[in-house]
């Protein structure tokens, strides 16, 4: 009943022209008719609960059925958010301001909430953060995230007015990255999204992904960015990185650093820090933590308690299985 409520609500939001879109860029990269590759994506809807932006990510039109079955799919993640992470607690991770205050320790940065905060305490934030960020307290996939110059902030009441207006209400100093990390993309705080799960005991990391942004100001793959799966257990990346028009890039395009081979700097420290943070609202076990570098060490941005599915696509890497079979082994769902 799950299953079939969640296919009915995908439905009910499906994106029909940017369906559309999908249809046409799949058909041209693989060669086969527009409807054929339609009716492929509603069978892989109803047996593999794949979305058409996940057949799409992850080339299911090149994979047979057995192939089709590794794959760990929007659907399958959806299934371990429903049985594992507690309703009454997710609003700790989707409210963004309520999620700082409960992992303040780890964020380091400065933040606000304009509507909590008087004119006078957002003016002094801005003299103390040259550069700042704005978020929605409930945005996804970087919607609602927007930079800004403090010195071009010349009405700080007015601006405050706006932001509440744009349901904007977080204010965050921007997050100084470590400079191995900058090296990928100068413009965007490029960051990992670590997925991992607690079963009571262990913290398990189910993957690592590297985001870079590509010129923009954030580094999310549906806002322009890129990302590569890397080797969780120590943050080399052995494959080039693609992003959401299917372009594949070993060298990152804007700044020429090379993408396959890149290490994460203070990697060790990331995994004991998740192990740390993991287990403090154990009744959300499956997290997505979006994780910086910082100059000193690893700062939480925050933690997606529905976190997107990520997989290599099989024309990078050469293999065709998925990751479900990696994820089956740890988490029962």
């Amino acid at each position: 009943m799950k299953r079939i409520r969640h296919y009915l609500s995908r439905l009910l939001t499906l994106d029909i022209a940017n369906m559309r879109a999908v249809t046409r860029a799949v058909s041209a990269e693989s060669g086969k008719p527009r409807v054929a590759i339609v009716l492929d994506m509603i069978w892989c809807s109803l047996v593999y609960q794949a979305g058409y932006l996940d057949y799409q990510e992850f080339e299911f039109w090149s994979l047979t059925a057995r192939e089709r079955r590794t794959w760990i799919t929007s659907g399958n993640a959806n299934a371990i958010v429903v049985k594992y992470n507690q309703r009454d607690y997710r609003a700790q991770f989707w409210d963004k301001p309520r999620f700082n205050e409960l992992f303040r320790e780890y964020l380091g940065r400065e933040w606000l909430d304009v509507r909590e905060c008087s004119s006078d305490d957002l003016a002094a934030f801005l003299r103390r953060n040259p550069v700042i960020m704005v978020k929605r307290i409930d945005g996804m996939s970087g919607a609602g995230i927007e930079k800004h110059l403090s010195e071009s902030i010349t009405d700080v009441a007015g601006f405050q007015s706006e932001l509440i207006d744009n349901k904007q209400f977080l204010v965050e100093t921007f997050l100084e990255q470590h400079p191995v990390m900058a090296s990928l993309s100068p413009t965007s705080v490029n960051s990992l999204r670590m997925i991992t799960f607690f079963d009571g005991t262990d913290v398990h990391v189910m993957e690592a992904v590297l985001r870079m942004g590509n010129g923009a100001d954030v580094d999310n793959y549906g806002r322009g960015g890129m990302y590569t799966v890397i080797d969780e257990k120590t943050g080399i990346a052995h494959y080039g990185a693609f992003d959401k028009y299917a372009k594949t890039y070993a060298v990152h395009p804007v700044s020429g650093t090379s993408i396959v081979g890149f290490q994460v700097p203070l990697y060790d420290e990331v995994l004991a820090t998740l192990d740390t943070i993991s287990r403090i609202v154990p009744q959300i076990p499956y997290v997505g933590w979006d994780v910086a570098i910082g100059i000193h060490g690893p700062v939480i941005i925050e933690g997606n308690y529905n976190t997107g599915v990520f997989q290599m696509k099989p024309s990078l890497t050469g293999n065709k299985i998925g990751l479900l079979p990696r994820f089956r082994e740890v988490i029962d769902f």
